[in-house]
């Protein structure tokens, strides 16, 4: 049975189908609501119909391609809006599907399900998942046997770090190092268990994979926090071939991922495809396997 996760985060909402944990479609539109969040603390008007036609444009492409079962699934947006209420009631109109706010420790958890499900290693080994989103960030560490632990969340995402204090393009070392103090201020007492290996799943990473490789240890990502932050996007798009809206808030998603990396005890992140979605959707067709 086919199932959908239509997926409204701080950057973008996507759509993601699949057939026995194989994708079969998927798609994405940037809407930014992060942005919105954090200049008014609530979701404007225009915003939230933009994202109510947007969720249900996606129900009906996935009803079309057949799908028996969609979930849509709200992550910071939800949690930080003063609004975010109304947002899930206007999705879940829009929509007819059930509409799930996740907390941040879910998310953590659907995250890691998603990562360990799209890599391969020993069941009992310790390991790290880290999803910088654009709203906040969450480290999951676990075993792909028993699941995630120990899990965090920290309330800035590159597209809310982005806001606050990344603004100029490009940033200059100074904005950058404001941004890292930022971050270690949210990170203060967050002191994960310390894994075998890590991975980085969200948009930040990915594009990053275009600037690094699929390797981010602390080294590397701090290369690319001093790259981005003295190059303007333009340069950056042309060089590395980086969907411009990406690179807007780039620069901070690297920032928040060396920080995390260090807390790891400096275990590079592997980039790797799977993530919230990829947990959800697992998760659903298990759900219809047992009815």
């Amino acid at each position: 049975m086919r199932v959908a996760v239509i997926d409204v985060g701080s950057n973008t909402v996507r759509l993601h189908v699949s057939r026995g944990g194989s994708l079969l479609y998927r798609d994405k539109e940037m809407l930014r609501l992060g942005e919105s969040v954090e200049q008014f603390g609530a979701i404007p008007e225009a915003k939230l119909a933009e994202t109510a036609a947007c969720v249900a444009a996606f129900t009906q492409q996935a009803r079309r391609l057949g799908v028996g079962l969609i979930e849509v699934l709200v992550t910071s947006p939800g949690r930080q809006a003063e609004n975010g209420a109304e947002l899930i009631d206007r999705l879940a109109a829009a929509s007819g599907a059930p509409v799930t706010l996740l907390s941040s420790v879910e998310e953590g958890r659907l995250g890691f399900l998603g990562a360990a499900s799209a890599t391969r290693g020993p069941s009992r080994r310790l390991l790290a998942v880290c999803d910088v989103g654009g709203g906040s960030a969450q480290i999951a560490v676990g075993t792909r046997r028993d699941g995630p632990a120990w899990v965090r969340s920290i309330d800035i995402g590159s597209m809310r770090l982005t806001s606050r204090l990344l603004t100029d393009d490009p940033p200059g070392d100074v904005a950058v190092q404001a941004a890292r103090a930022e971050v270690d201020r949210m990170l203060e007492g967050v002191v994960p268990p310390l894994p075998e290996s890590a991975f980085a799943i969200g948009g930040s990473a990915r594009a990053l994979r275009s600037i690094l490789g699929a390797r981010l240890g602390p080294e590397e990502l701090h290369e690319a926090t001093l790259i981005l932050a003295r190059s303007p996007a333009a340069e950056i798009v042309d060089l590395y071939g980086i969907d411009p809206e990406r690179v807007a808030t780039l620069a901070a998603g690297a920032v928040i991922l060396e920080a995390i990396c260090e807390r790891l005890g400096g275990v590079p992140l592997r980039v790797v495809r799977g993530g919230v979605r990829e947990g959800a959707a697992s998760e659903l067709a298990s759900t219809l396997a047992a009815a």
